[in-house]
């Protein structure tokens, strides 16, 4: 965000939230100021519902909003659940029984697909992580598109939990765009009615540096202060 703002001639003032504080108090308490809402990437359910309400909020009031691996599945999940009426829709990380498992196991994605070309690695805490930079082709027309240009990017990835593409068909049905995607696994998401709001799965702040802001970063804090 920083790197960004050197860009822009902006001084990026973060206000960092407990989003255990917004399940208590509500989004617009904690959040209603800001010129952009950021959910980053995380593991665990603390605080999951008051991410989700921040999300809605973002959504509902044309806030810009970035989120960034688990920040995008849960963009996803509040999707799902507000929009679409799926009510159940959660991840197999919360709710391992669920029967609406819009985000799961990359194992899964695995065993569904067979895909030899997805490379996972053992974590010292357990489990499979998806780590590594993945190429991905921007929709044409999209905001990922206005970002990093047209043709193939790449981006570097951390996590065990994915985007179940099985919910692909009803999100795009209702609104929410995937705008990106790598040997089937969904990378990017966009809300097609909304000023800017964008998911990603991978981990943009690993390739940023302050000579070279991370162009969805910097496309974000961009329209910050533009909504400033």
């Amino acid at each position: 965000l920083i790197h960004s703002g050197a860009h822009l001639n902006t001084k990026i003032n973060i206000n960092w939230c407990d989003s255990e504080d917004i399940e208590e108090k509500g989004a617009e308490e904690i959040v209603g100021d800001s010129d952009c809402i950021l959910v980053a990437g995380g593991f665990g359910e603390r605080g999951v519902e008051g991410k989700i309400q921040a999300i809605q909020f973002a959504r509902e009031n044309k806030v810009p909003y970035l989120g960034i691996c688990l920040g995008m599945q849960l963009s996803i999940i509040e999707y799902l659940r507000n929009v679409v009426g799926i009510k159940d829709a959660t991840s197999v990380e919360f709710d391992k029984d669920t029967k609406e498992p819009a985000i799961y196991l990359i194992e899964q994605f695995l065993d569904t697909t067979g895909d030899k070309q997805i490379r996972t690695h053992k974590s010292p805490m357990g489990g499979t992580l998806r780590l590594g930079a993945y190429p991905f082709e921007s929709k044409k027309g999209s905001h990922l598109e206005a970002a990093y240009g047209k043709g193939i990017s790449h981006e570097r990835h951390r996590h065990r939990y994915e985007a179940n593409p099985e919910y692909k068909e009803v999100l795009e049905k209702n609104g929410m765009i995937i705008t990106g995607e790598s040997n089937g696994l969904i990378e990017v998401v966009e809300i097609k009615d909304h000023p800017w709001f964008v998911g990603v799965q991978f981990h943009p702040e690993f390739t940023s540096s302050l000579q070279t802001p991370n162009p969805i970063i910097f496309d974000f804090v961009k329209n910050g202060l533009n909504n400033k």
